[in-house]
């Protein structure tokens, strides 16, 4: 939903799958947005982490899967996701994941936009990889960063959903939240405000002290702490 989640997830699917090309593309990007884009066209196979910049008005052919992290905005959004796959008599499918809370956004769609849906029943053999990202975190400040930046943009971008009464920012779990992104702590923001989270457990760490693996980054840091004190 955010440019944020993309920088973060997009970077965390690279560690994770190394036998595949993952690609990242969101609307801040600007000037490299087309080269990206050209680039993933030309592949045999991949995986483009994106933002809904990709969803309407591009022509991928033969995308087999369109995996919607975090639910649209609008309606008009979620079919025009779901139209970047089974493209000119090619078969496709599309998967949205919802809260248990949220599940009314299937009768919404069904009502709103004539889109009938069936529910997947959840995996089993899936794999445990926030550990490995929680472990990223605490190696290389740029990922624990990222994963602060994705977080806050996330909330705030759920606070907008034009479908309010079914999104409710006040029914959001917060420490499940802050667990799916592999946060060492919780960030400070308006939303969090006065609330605690028993269920959230951080790091026995001080995150100050978590330092940039790009060593130019780490000297900044440095030097602006330096000033600070």
């Amino acid at each position: 939903s955010t440019c944020a989640c993309v920088e973060y997830y997009g970077k965390a699917l690279e560690s994770f799958i190394k036998q595949v090309k993952i690609m990242s593309i969101h609307g801040k990007m600007k000037h490299k947005r087309n080269k990206i884009f050209t680039e993933f066209r030309k592949l045999a196979g991949g995986i483009l982490v994106c933002t809904d910049v990709m969803a309407r008005g591009i022509d991928i052919p033969e995308v087999h899967w369109v995996l919607q992290y975090d639910p649209p905005s609008s309606a008009s959004a979620f079919v025009h996701r779901c139209g970047r796959t089974a493209r000119i008599g090619n078969v496709g499918s599309a998967l949205v994941f919802l809260l248990p809370m949220e599940e009314s956004y299937v009768n919404f769609l069904s009502i709103n936009q004539k889109c009938p849906m069936q529910e997947m029943k959840p995996q089993t053999n899936v794999s445990d990889l926030l550990p490995k990202l929680k472990s990223m975190a605490l190696a290389d400040r740029a990922v624990f960063e990222k994963g602060m930046k994705a977080f806050v943009s996330y909330v705030q971008a759920y606070a907008k959903h034009e479908c309010h009464l079914i999104f409710r920012i006040k029914d959001l779990d917060f420490a499940s939240l802050a667990k799916g992104f592999a946060l060492l702590k919780m960030p400070k923001m308006p939303e969090l405000r006065g609330k605690c989270f028993p269920d959230f457990t951080p790091v026995a760490v001080n995150t100050d002290s978590i330092s940039f693996k790009d060593k130019n980054r780490e000297k900044q840091r440095q030097k602006q702490l330096e000033q600070q004190r």
